[in-house]
């Protein structure tokens, strides 16, 4: 060929493409193939420990357009810290396809936090007529459990606690079809190869299963009685919020004397009748987060016990199908308050929570989709205008929080109440779900777990470990008994610190 000759604009082109930010878990594997396809360009994209990757090629004009669109045009719950492009050679691919995820490297990719239910989700478990009609695990790559179920990066399947659940045929062709909204969700399942409920007794016998299971446990509750539920990160205590005598029960046996019950309201109708609600806190209340939110009450709809002398009330929606199917049998907003005994972590595993709640709860309505870590409910005010988040877990973490330069990798160990712990690299902390007060062996135990969990997460090898100058905080006590040098830091620095770092 003449060197000197013009290239044509329609020549074809590539393109190496690396984005990084929240993009596992959220359907941008598939956005891509689909965007890719609908523009008749060719290459790969795969998931890596760092982010996405992709190599496209085809003609000049499809190839900008493309890289105009990636960004522009993504999934709802995606966020893209980091998008770079540069030429690459020309591999002459015949199709585009998905890859397998790459595994090499030090894991620097986001981990989507667990979303609330969406609504072509809540469609189908509503529908008589399709086959996930009252199937309480529905998701796809809009919704459903991330951080509660990954086990390592990067986020497939089988580094999940779903790879116990061999999807049937129906499921896989989902999982295969580009067209789909379940291309590449990991958690996909259905009544026939997903996970299942059933109710037990406090002998850990089995009184119903399946949707015979909700339904009896709805009974229960507007009978008085108090159930605990295996949810997303663990487990709830629930009763019937308008009882006094439930509540004041579940009081006693909790060992929770005056502290607000948080509640869950059937439907955001509710919260608007009995609580003050503002443009910004109903759009937080029904988020993909869906916290619990402080309201000012207008009074009315429970018990004054559920939150006895206190302006506010703790709402929350349903946020996952297993809550959606509870609540629209029971038609009421019921307490809906941590599985644990005061100063306590919350239950995870059914078995667990057979021994330790035995005295609070009357029945179990449990599911055998193992939980990897605790996740509690967060918990959001609305202040001066803006949202406050009080409690950061479920929803919220552990998304990174940006750092304004780069620096060591480091372990945080945070502080002895409502403790969380975080690991930084380069300019991200990702700061783990809320632990909680320090007090007791359990949560010492869980404290543990997290402070193992999040740096072998993201395989952080700390160059330090940061610790409350506190000497006998117990997060103070194991910094002491780890060989990393360590930073002593002063409470209230440590506030002003965080304050800092929120503000950018």
């Amino acid at each position: 060929m003449d060197p000197a000759a013009p290239i044509s604009v329609d020549a074809p082109r590539a393109h190496s493409v690396r984005v990084e930010g929240t993009v596992q878990g959220v359907g941008f594997r598939p956005y891509v193939y689909r965007l890719a396809t609908e523009l008749g360009l060719t290459g790969e994209v795969a998931n890596t420990l760092t982010g996405v990757v992709i190599h496209i090629e085809g003609p000049k004009r499809q190839v900008e357009a493309f890289l105009e669109r990636l960004g522009r045009e993504k999934p709802p719950l995606a966020a893209i810290d980091v998008m770079n492009s540069e030429p690459a050679t020309l591999r002459n691919n015949t199709a585009f396809v998905i890859r397998n995820s790459q595994t090499q490297g030090a894991p620097s990719a986001s981990i989507l936090p667990d979303m609330a239910t969406c609504p072509d989700c809540l469609r189908e478990i509503f529908d008589p007529m399709d086959r996930r009609y009252r199937y309480p695990f529905t998701n796809c790559t809009h919704c459903g459990p991330r951080f509660s179920i990954i086990e390592s990066l990067p986020y497939d399947r089988p580094r999940t606690s779903m790879k116990r659940f061999q999807m049937c045929a129906r499921c896989e062709a989902e999982y295969r079809d580009p067209a789909d909204r379940r291309f590449h969700a990991q958690p996909n399942a259905c009544p026939d190869c997903g996970p299942q409920v059933a109710l037990w007794d406090c002998d850990r016998t089995v009184i119903a299963e399946h949707g015979a299971a909700i339904e009896a446990a709805a009974d229960a509750i507007l009978s008085g009685r108090i159930v605990a539920v295996k949810g997303l990160g663990g487990f709830h205590l629930l009763a019937d919020a308008r009882s006094a005598q439930a509540v004041e029960a579940l009081r006693q046996r909790k060992h929770r004397e005056a502290k607000p019950f948080a509640i869950m309201a059937p439907e955001e109708a509710w919260a608007r009748e009995h609580c003050e609600v503002s443009e910004l806190e109903s759009e937080l209340l029904s988020s993909p987060r869906a916290p619990i939110m402080l309201l000012a009450k207008r009074g009315g709809g429970v018990t004054e016990d559920v939150a006895p002398g206190n302006p506010s009330l703790g709402v929350m929606l349903p946020y996952t199908p297993l809550h959606h199917l509870l609540m629209a049998e029971l038609r009421i907003p019921i307490v809906a308050t941590s599985g644990n005994l005061a100063d306590e972590p919350i239950c995870v595993d059914a078995d667990e929570a057979s021994r330790r709640l035995a005295g609070i709860a009357e029945l179990f309505l449990v599911h055998d989709r193992p939980i990897v870590r605790p996740v509690d409910d967060s918990v959001v005010r609305v202040m001066a205008g803006r949202p406050m988040v009080l409690r950061r877990a479920r929803g919220y973490a552990p998304a990174p929080i940006n750092l304004p330069a780069e620096g060591p990798d480091l372990l945080a160990l945070g502080g002895h109440l409502k403790n969380a712990v975080a690991v930084a690299r380069s300019t991200k902390a990702y700061v783990s779900q809320h632990v909680g007060d320090l007090d007791t062996a359990e949560s010492a135990a869980v404290f543990e777990r997290a402070a193992q969990d999040l740096p072998r997460l993201y395989e952080v090898q700390p160059a330090y470990v940061v610790h409350d100058a506190h000497p006998h905080y117990y997060s103070s006590t194991h910094a002491a008994k780890r060989t990393e040098p360590r930073i002593a830091v002063q409470h209230h620095y440590a506030h002003a610190a965080a304050c800092m770092a929120e503000h950018g």
